[in-house]
């Protein structure tokens, strides 16, 4: 079954996750579970050189995203869209408020934002833990913005609250995206494929966060059938990101 990989990354992480992932073990995953492409980001918004390397080293396999901290400020925000979106082609935005202690929804990432919708890219977003990335929050972004197709990764994470918020949030506003990586229930990505949108529930991976092996099982056994599993898979990220 064909996939694309929504969500991953490379990097030394360090500190408590004390994880890394560089682009040659990410493309002996891809290679090994058959996945085409990765969305690919860096571990934070200083990595972004080190994505367009990988991106150049391994031509059609990685789909790049530009990795921003709006705290910086929108000239540096800028600065960053016009080298790495308009120089080097990256197709999407990510953005962390948990790492950099911002609410999804400050008014200081409205610049990026204004970047994104000029650009019609989406921006992909860390979801799922307090106080900075509730799936509220999000939404609330996402409502001001609604040319913009927002990806909410992981769609709520661990907690069960979360999650059913994230699913929520995204039947309210049509322009609200899941990304499925690191949310425990399977049963949840079929929830989303029969009530959110069949083209609105991504795969994805978190590389180098878990393993390829666990996120695809999530998707094989929530319960939809093959075609469904497909548009999970492959079809809707693919869609997405104009590929």
């Amino acid at each position: 079954m064909k996939k694309i990989d929504a969500h991953a990354h490379i990097g030394d992480f360090g500190s408590w996750a004390g994880v890394d992932g560089s682009p040659e073990q990410l493309i002996a995953f891809m290679d090994e579970y058959e996945i085409e492409q990765t969305v690919l980001c860096a571990k934070d918004h200083t990595g972004n050189e080190g994505v367009a390397e990988a991106t150049a080293r391994y031509p059609g396999r990685f789909i790049p995203l530009v990795y921003l901290n709006p705290l910086e400020g929108a000239d540096i925000c800028r600065e960053k869209v016009e080298t790495y979106v308009d120089g080097k082609g990256f197709r999407g935005i990510k953005m962390n408020p948990l790492r950099h202690a911002f609410v999804a929804d400050d008014t200081a990432v409205d610049p990026v934002m204004e970047m994104a919708r000029s650009r019609h890219l989406p921006v992909f977003i860390h979801s799922g833990h307090p106080p900075y990335s509730l799936p509220w929050s999000i939404a609330l972004l996402a409502e001001r913005f609604p040319e913009v197709k927002t990806v909410m990764i992981h769609m709520g994470h661990g907690h069960g609250v979360y999650i059913d918020a994230a699913l929520k949030m995204a039947k309210r506003f049509p322009n609200i995206y899941l990304e499925m990586s690191g949310m425990p229930m399977g049963v949840k990505i079929r929830q989303a494929y029969e009530e959110v949108g069949h083209d609105r529930i991504m795969f994805g991976t978190d590389y180098p966060f878990h393993h390829p092996s666990v996120e695809i099982q999530k998707v094989l056994t929530c319960g939809l059938n093959e075609a469904a599993m497909q548009d999970v898979f492959y079809n809707n990220a693919k869609k997405l990101l104009g590929e």
